[in-house]
Formats: C-alpha cells, sequence, structure tokens
C-alpha cells in the first residue's frame, strides 16, 4: 500500500521539476531573449513530466483510498462481528441488518458475478445507484481523481462506473450538481436569467419592483452506449477481476462520450454542454491567435462575482495542452499564477482556485472559449439511476466472445446563465 511519505516524496519531486521549468524560463527571461531550440525541447520535456507525474501520483491517492477504504471495511466488519458473539442487536450499526439485504453491496457484487458468467439465467441487469446516491456523494466521488474523500465512498459495482466515467470528464470532477433520477422521463427545473436589483429610495418614497427573471430548462435522458466482449475462458476465470474490468471499460467509454457532450455539448438532440453557454468573462487581444496574458486570466477570475468564485465548486478548467501556457503566467509582482500541489489530496492550483483539465475543452485559437471559471455547482447533470446492461451469448456465437452492453442516460445544463461559470474567448481578429 502506497503510503503518504512515499506520495508526499513523488509531489515534492514533481515541485523539483517544476523549479526546474522556472529556472529555465526566468534565465531566457533575464536574458530579454527567446528560448533556444534545445531549451524549447527541454521545457517541452519538463511539462510533460509535470503531466505524467499528475497522473502517477493521482493513481497512487486513489489506490492509497481504495486500501484505506478496505481496512476500514475490514474494522467495521471486526466491531459488528464482536457484538454478534456478546449477543448485542446490530441492527444500524455498519455491517449489520438493515431490512434491506437484498441491496446490499455484498449480495449486489454476488448478483452481478452470477449475471456476468452466465448463472443468473437473465438477460439484462440494471446496475442502481444506493440509497445514499445523489448531488453529495457525486461530488465526493467527482474529487476521487484528486485523492480526496475516498473512504466516505462505498464500493459497488455502480460507484466503479461512475468513477471510471468521472475520470475521463473534467467536468464531473469540477462538482457539477448531479440529479438521480429512478426513471427517464423529462424534468423541468428553473433556470435564472436575470436577478433582482434593488435602487436608493427616498423617504416615504415608491419602492420599485423588482423580481428575478426564470426560464425553464428541461433535462431529457439521452442515451449513451457501448458493446463489450470477453471470452467465456475470461468471463468464467476466477482470478480475473471481470468486475472491474468492465466497469472500467465501460465507465471510460461511455465516460468520454457522454463527457464530451458535458463540455461541447449543443443542447438539439443531445446534452447542453457548459463551454457554448457560459458567459463571456474576458476576450483576449489581437493578433496572437487567441493566446491568453495573465492579465487576461486575472481578469476572467474577477469577472465572477465573489459568491460563485468563493464557492467550494468553484474552479478553473481547461485542455491539458493549455496548462503548459498557464505554467509560464506571472502576476504583477512577478509571482507564477499556477502552483503545483505537495499535500495529498490537493490539486493544482491557479490563483488560488482548483485547475481541473478536460480534454473536451476547446483548444486555444481564434474564437475559442478555451478556459472556463466559476462555480460548477450551477452546471446540473441529470444521470437516470440505473445503469442498464444487457448480455448476449448469441451475437457472437462463432467466436465464442460473450457481449455485454452499457447503456447510461443523461442530461445536462447550466441553470445560472448570469455569470456563473465565464469564458476567456480568443480574439477573432
Amino acid at each position: 500500500m502506497p503510503t503518504v511519505e512515499e506520495i508526499k516524496t513523488l509531489r515534492e519531486q514533481r515541485m523539483g521539476t517544476h523549479k526546474e521549468l522556472i529556472t529555465l524560463l526566468e534565465r531566457a527571461e533575464s536574458e530579454k531573449r527567446e528560448l533556444t531550440a534545445d531549451e524549447q525541447a527541454t521545457e517541452a520535456r519538463l511539462n510533460k513530466a509535470l503531466d505524467e507525474s499528475r497522473e502517477v501520483v493521482t493513481g497512487l491517492e486513489k489506490r492509497h483510498a481504495a486500501l484505506a477504504e478496505a481496512e476500514q471495511r475490514q474494522a467495521e466488519a471486526e466491531e459488528t462481528f464482536g457484538k454478534l458473539l456478546k449477543g448485542t442487536d446490530l441492527r444500524g450499526l455498519p455491517g449489520g441488518p438493515t431490512g434491506r439485504d437484498e441491496t446490499g453491496t455484498a449480495d449486489e457484487m454476488a448478483q452481478v458475478r452470477s449475471w456476468l458468467t452466465g448463472g443468473s439465467g437473465k438477460r439484462a441487469l440494471e446496475v442502481r445507484a444506493g440509497k445514499a446516491m445523489g448531488p453529495e456523494e457525486f461530488r465526493v466521488l467527482s474529487k476521487l481523481t484528486a485523492g480526496a474523500g475516498a473512504n466516505t465512498v462505498k464500493t459497488s459495482f455502480y460507484e466503479k462506473l461512475i468513477a471510471h466515467l468521472i475520470e475521463v470528464s473534467g467536468i464531473m470532477q469540477a462538482g457539477p450538481t448531479v440529479l438521480n433520477t429512478s426513471t427517464g422521463e423529462q424534468m423541468l427545473i428553473p433556470k435564472t436569467t436575470s436577478h433582482s436589483t434593488a435602487a436608493l429610495v427616498a423617504e416615504a418614497g415608491t419602492i420599485g419592483a423588482s423580481d428575478p427573471v426564470f426560464a425553464q430548462a428541461a433535462l431529457d435522458a439521452y442515451k449513451y452506449a457501448v458493446l463489450l466482449q470477453v471470452s467465456h475462458e475470461l468471463a468464467n476465470d476466477t482470478s480475473v477481476d471481470l468486475l472491474s474490468y468492465l466497469a472500467m471499460q465501460a465507465g471510460r467509454a461511455v465516460g468520454n462520450a457522454f463527457g464530451s457532450a458535458l463540455a461541447i455539448g449543443t443542447g438539439s438532440s443531445q446534452p447542453q454542454g457548459v463551454v457554448p453557454v457560459a458567459s463571456v468573462g474576458v476576450t483576449g487581444g489581437a493578433g496572437v491567435a487567441g493566446a491568453f496574458t495573465s492579465d487576461n486570466i486575472i481578469d476572467l477570475f474577477y469577472s465572477v462575482i465573489a459568491p460563485y468564485r468563493n464557492s467550494q465548486s468553484c474552479a478553473f478548467v481547461m485542455r491539458d495542452a493549455t496548462v503548459a501556457s498557464v505554467r509560464k503566467l506571472k502576476d504583477t509582482t512577478g509571482q507564477y499564477l499556477w502552483q503545483p500541489s505537495i499535500q495529498l489530496g490537493v490539486p493544482d492550483t491557479l490563483l488560488g482556485k482548483r485547475l481541473i483539465t478536460d480534454p473536451f475543452i476547446p483548444a486555444v485559437a481564434l474564437s475559442a472559449r478555451s478556459v472556463l471559471f466559476g462555480d460548477f455547482s450551477q452546471f446540473y447533470v441529470r444521470l437516470v439511476e440505473s445503469l442498464r446492461f444487457e448480455r448476449s451469448d448469441d451475437f457472437a456465437f462463432n467466436t465464442d466472445l460473450i457481449t455485454y452492453r452499457c447503456i447510461l442516460r443523461g442530461d445536462s445544463e447550466l441553470v445560472d446563465v448570469t455569470g456563473a461559470i465565464k469564458a476567456f474567448v480568443g480574439n477573432a481578429a
């Protein structure tokens, strides 16, 4: 099991790589020259090392959290059995009877395993979220990539799928409000288009009315699906963790498709992505092919009003390639805006706010919305509760493969378009 010290050591090594990059950039800056070809190659290598080390550290943090959770469960089980031996009523204790044995995690996993190998005799399987699943628990899951909060998340097949879905979607990591519904009928939710305003009123003067303006947003249940095939030998080999394999493959496949829509979906016959509807916070300067400056990023930060800016769900979101440019930016005092994290469970920051990468955010270009910043809790993601799995022995009968089909239904919408999330837009000129 990776220790906290080992993860800390890797983070410190990452900090060393960052310092090496800063030294390289500052040397060229002090000599008032551009980077040489060799220095540009070194810069690219160091940026790549920072990106790769972030992935390694994140993976170790997740593994550490998962193992810590397993230890916690073991301790709870031992406590429960201890109570049992003493003849104490177990109801209400962790691991004790709840009256819902058929939905317990252990029973669910056994049912899924039986279905995967054909033992249940059923063609379809609906994997449902537990009773506690909802916006708060999904937000805990959304922090899993940063290694935070994993001890509080129960592990089930459903949650493994969701965890992998979140891994490939930076929008899901940013902390949106997740609405988990049991059925897929259209859901209408209020959408704020403007807020009330107040004015100075003289003594005995008439107070003017100013009501907030609402619209309605419809959350549907668009379908995302993938086919997975495994051999009968793999499915029946008890030494292979088929559950984790299918959860990873299905979660990533569906997550990539759904995650793209969460970022750039048009809202027409597909989810409404956050990029097209985010308010314009800052437009870049002319003649720089859509690039941004440190002043642009600072202006974007303060273009979001304080209540949203101070939210725990407030973050910067951009693609990986854009982060390389952000790492070079300084404020007026010469301090770098981007700071790597050396603390367990804490992500890298930009101007003190979480910096999250999403592969579906547009690249820096003319007219491109390449950087998002704001309160992502105002972005609603609707997931229909059950993830539907179906199994067929006949689809690939001639190759002796079992075919699994995973189907997820969901939608998304920004419910506050008054400026909760804003975008940097490259100049079109």
